[in-house]
């Protein structure tokens, strides 16, 4: 169970906990989705219509629209063939070029009443193609829009059966069901319908009569209360919109319109409000004998079938694709609250929030006014840059809601002053340098990085006058190489033995989730996989360590000393810091933390950023730690930031100290890590959250390891929030800030704008110098860059 928990927090650290950019954002945002459920109909009321609606499956292919990949879980063999007729039906109308999971799951639930239930794997925002940025679609339907699998690792529809009720389900699928049995493959159809996107994500506060909808979806965009606005544009939470799920809702949707004969079809909205099924089915009073569109009320009777989905809920389906049209204004916007701007190159980036009342105001575009020139620019959503602004003047902006009612009252910013970006110059136009280390190697300064577009890891190589650029690995398959993806963390160590200098890279295989090294001896580069391509995922538990099937290709960092030669990278799978020592020509494996709280360890999910540097004898290993995550969305409540140290290269001998402990005023330290050697003195950085700014961070941390003292720390101002990647040396600290790249010098407190350039795609960066030059190299706009202080 650990290993299956820390996947899901593993992914979300990466992608949640980066700080959002000031243009489109780039990554998709998840949250989790509600169970729905299917209950037996206890009226006693008798069944009017029992014939089954004639199926459209067919075994013709040229009808398939979807596939499905059916993933049971104790359910028992005789069941199985229902459960796949009512998908089957599903694959021949719900249209997706992206196969659909789903995880079939036959357990006891509370009460018998309930027949089943069913969730989407997800809801999805701000992914390709979306139709409405502001909703949250169910995994289903985010991949057939996207035409991608948004989030491979996890089903697309989870299934509940109750196994209380087995023995009265029906199994055939003529639909022949007897009045005495539930028919199963009705039952299953319909809690596809849910699994694939038709639910609400409205919540009920049953004791203060509270409702909310904190993310909507295109569901909650399409139900209507009686005076024609959308439920999702009352505020949330509120009496209202408590009050308005267990009054008159309809369907708005003009092809559910349309199939339910020019009448909006009443949703299911009983006047005690029922947990998983209010909002989320059709009326049942109006559908439950209707004999084409009674699937999607929320009881089902004995000896009730339906084998297609029918018109309408198809329909309600395609409103669903499609943008809902806006909603009703009522009432001026309220004044926009939490203005910002953010220092910019000859511009500025003045961020906000919406109104208190932005739902049922329905703001249609914000009015930004520059209060030292009067120009104005208008926007419809947060952030905002504005340009033709002086660098080295102080400017200031005001900011008003409007909508077709009226006007709000003005916001004001604090005020900035533009200041240049930092020179800069291309290393590598056709290479993004997401992931990059350097070294210095024959007395000349390289650099390794990755090639996301192609998969390569490549080489750059200063001469004196250019820079050479070789690729490394990801472009055949000779002398060990490998044509899988290597474009992930990179990390590079040098050695000598004998007269002879080596240059090691150690990088990720990214299709087997492998840690692999090349090393070069100033003629030839050798190639070989350290580690996960055992035979099976070594547990955490396990002390004694040999080759394991995890994925190891998440991160990494070197080190090496007259001990040997040591690389530590995070197993992905158990959420532990794992090493591998050179012994020979084999590698001797251990776990460094993330096992055990004994002896200084951590059980903390442990180094999904890391850091290695060494000392003479001494290897230290800097890493990031989450203790806790929250149960809705994963991201972190409480992390700390660590270091191993030792002087040998054996694991007792292994030594920790917590640099930044979870605490009142840093609730998450981490996000990322940087470390730096600069006159045999270990500098490290990284980033950490408040109360106020979590899950995001909101300051700069920093300190010399192995000092006992408290670590300094800045907040960024007007510079936007800190995010990754970070880099430090004795002086300065690179970091992210609002899609850009900054640095905070950390002698005379002062911040400089190094890219005013977007800067989404880096995940590492470091300070080099050339021919006594000091410069931050950073992948910018897609190409691997140089930036150099005017």
């Amino acid at each position: 169970m650990r290993a299956r928990y820390l996947l899901l927090i593993a992914g979300l650290f990466s992608g949640v906990l980066v700080a959002p950019t000031y243009a489109l954002p780039s990554e998709v945002k998840s949250i989790d989705a509600p169970w729905v459920y299917f209950y037996a109909d206890q009226s006693g009321r008798p069944l009017l219509t029992k014939n089954a609606i004639p199926r459209t499956f067919s075994q013709e292919k040229a009808l398939v629209k979807s596939s499905f990949k059916v993933d049971f879980t104790n359910t028992p063999e005789i069941y199985r063939p229902a459960i796949n007729a009512a998908i089957d039906v599903w694959s021949q109308n719900f249209n997706s070029q992206v196969p659909v999971k789903v995880q079939v799951l036959w357990e006891r639930q509370a009460s018998a009443g309930t027949l089943a239930a069913a969730s989407p794997g997800k809801f999805h925002s701000n992914f390709k193609n979306i139709p409405d940025k502001d909703l949250w679609y169910a995994s289903a339907l985010a991949d057939a829009i996207a035409g991608e699998d948004i989030e491979p690792t996890i089903a697309e529809v989870t299934i509940r059966i109750n196994s209380t009720n087995g023995p009265m389900l029906y199994l055939g699928t003529d639909g022949n069901c007897p009045s005495t049995k539930y028919d199963l493959e009705s039952m299953i159809l319909h809690e596809m319908a849910h699994g694939l996107g038709f639910l609400s994500n409205a919540d009920y506060d049953s004791r203060y009569g509270y409702g909310s909808i904190q993310q909507p979806t295109p569901f909650d965009a399409y139900a209507q209360i009686s005076d024609g606005r959308r439920l999702m544009d009352l505020d949330s939470p509120s009496i209202a919109l408590g009050e308005a799920l267990s009054q008159s809702l309809v369907w708005s949707g003009a092809n559910g319109v349309k199939a339910n004969n020019g009448i909006k079809p009443p949703l299911y909205t009983p006047k005690v409000y029922e947990l998983g099924s209010s909002v989320s089915h059709l009326d049942e009073a109006t559908f439950e004998n209707d004999p084409k569109n009674a699937v999607m009320s929320p009881n089902l009777k004995f000896g009730e079938v339906f084998h297609d989905p029918g018109p309408l809920l198809m329909a309600m389906f395609d409103d669903m694709l499609a943008k809902p049209p806006a909603g009703l204004p009522f009432g001026t916007p309220g004044t926009p609250r939490n203005v910002k701007a953010l220092v910019g190159d000859r511009s500025a980036i003045v961020s906000f929030d919406p109104p208190i009342n932005q739902r049922t105001a329905q703001v249609s575009s914000y009015v930004i006014k520059v209060n030292q020139t009067k120009v104005e620019k208008i926007v419809t959503s947060s952030p905002a840059v504005i340009t033709g602004l002086t660098n080295g003047s102080v400017y200031s902006f005001t900011l008003t809601a409007k909508n077709a009612v009226g006007i709000s009252t003005e916001a004001t910013t604090n005020g900035i002053i533009p200041q240049g970006a930092w020179r800069k110059t291309i290393i590598d136009s056709t290479a993004d340098g997401k992931y990059l280390a350097t070294a210095i190697y024959a007395g000349k300064t390289v650099i390794a990085y990755s090639d996301t577009q192609n998969g390569l890891l490549k080489l750059a190589t200063w001469s004196g006058k250019k820079w050479l650029i070789q690729t490394v690995d990801g472009d055949g398959t000779k002398s060990g190489k490998t044509k899988n993806s290597v474009a992930g963390s990179v990390s590079i160590c040098t050695n000598k033995i004998g007269k002879t200098e080596y240059l090691n890279l150690y990088y990720g295989d990214l299709t087997n989730k492998d840690l692999r090294r090349a090393s070069y001896n100033g003629k030839k580069w050798s190639f070989e996989v350290i580690d996960g391509d055992g035979p099976i995922i070594q547990d955490y538990k396990q002390a004694a360590r040999v080759r394991t099937a995890s994925d190891v290709s998440v991160s990494n960092a070197c080190a090496i000393t007259s001990a040997g030669e040591q690389v530590f990278y995070r197993d992905e799978s158990q959420g532990i810091l794992l090493g591998a020592v050179r012994d020979g020509k084999d590698w001797r494996y251990e776990i460094v933390d993330g096992d055990s709280l004994l002896n200084g360890r951590t059980m903390g999910d442990v180094a999904f950023h890391l850091q290695a540097k060494s000392v003479g004898t001494k290897v230290t290993v800097a890493y990031d730690s989450i203790l806790s995550v929250s149960n809705s969305d994963k991201s972190a409540l409480r992390g700390d930031v660590r270091t191993a140290t030792r002087e040998s290269a054996f694991p007792e001998d292994w030594k920790y100290q917590t640099l930044q402990a979870s605490s009142t005023n840093t609730i998450v330290a981490g996000y990322d890590v940087a470390l730096s050697l600069n006159s045999k003195v270990l500098n490290a950085s990284w980033l950490g959250a408040s109360a106020v700014s979590l899950p995001k961070p909101d300051q700069i941390q920093w300190n010399k390891v192995g000092l006992e003292a408290l670590p300094n720390t800045v907040k960024t101002d007007y510079f936007g929030a800190p995010s990754s990647p970070i880099a430090v040396d004795e002086s300065a600290i690179i970091f992210g800030c609002e899609d850009r790249i900054c640095a905070f010098n950390k002698i005379d407190k002062t911040f400089n704008l190094i890219s005013a350039t977007s800067a989404t795609s880096a995940k590492s960066t470091v300070w080099i110098t050339i021919n006594k030059i000091k410069f931050a190299l950073i992948a910018s706009e897609g190409k691997l860059t140089s930036f150099r202080k005017p």
